[in-house]
């Protein structure tokens, strides 16, 4: 094995065979690993999300997230229209360490620059405060369970497109 990490690239996930892969590596990860229920994994805003998706050359997925924006977003939020909601972050097992997380959440931050939005909000489960501290983000407020795992609110401002 090389130690030079296989190239891979980020893009939305607009085509139906990319949303499918997203919600394979979503499978994988939240359902399959961390014990997730998939009732709680798949749900309505699926359907309304920016979803992201990280692929090697060869086009096999690597990971995925999503952005929740406008009423959708405004639960998780506290209600500000200019605050997107970074959710479903996940990386395959075999791609952890290679910069894929960090690619799909900068990513997300260029699709909520595009529509406009002023910071992004994201649950991250208490072990990840870390890696989203790194890039940028503030926890605020108590933890709290979410799934059955320790989660805290974060956010990051980011400046409009």
């Amino acid at each position: 094995m090389t130690s030079a990490p296989s190239p891979y690239s980020t893009r939305r996930a607009v085509e139906e065979n990319d949303r499918q892969a997203c919600f394979q590596v979503r499978k994988e990860v939240f359902v399959g690993e961390q014990n997730v229920p998939e009732e709680l994994e798949y749900d309505a805003h699926d359907a309304t999300a920016v979803h992201v998706l990280a692929v090697t050359a060869d086009g096999a997925a690597l990971g995925t997230g999503r952005l929740l924006h406008g009423a959708d977003a405004a639960g998780k939020t506290g209600g500000d229209p200019a605050v997107g909601s970074l959710g479903r972050l996940a990386v395959n097992r075999e791609a952890r360490g290679l910069g894929v997380g960090a690619a799909l959440v900068r990513a997300i931050e260029d699709e909520a620059r595009t529509l406009g939005l002023a910071a992004v909000d994201l649950h991250a489960q208490t072990h990840a405060l870390g890696f989203y501290e790194r890039l940028g983000y503030v926890a605020y407020g108590p933890e709290f369970p979410d799934a059955g795992m320790p989660h805290r609110a974060m956010r990051r401002e980011i400046r409009p497109a």
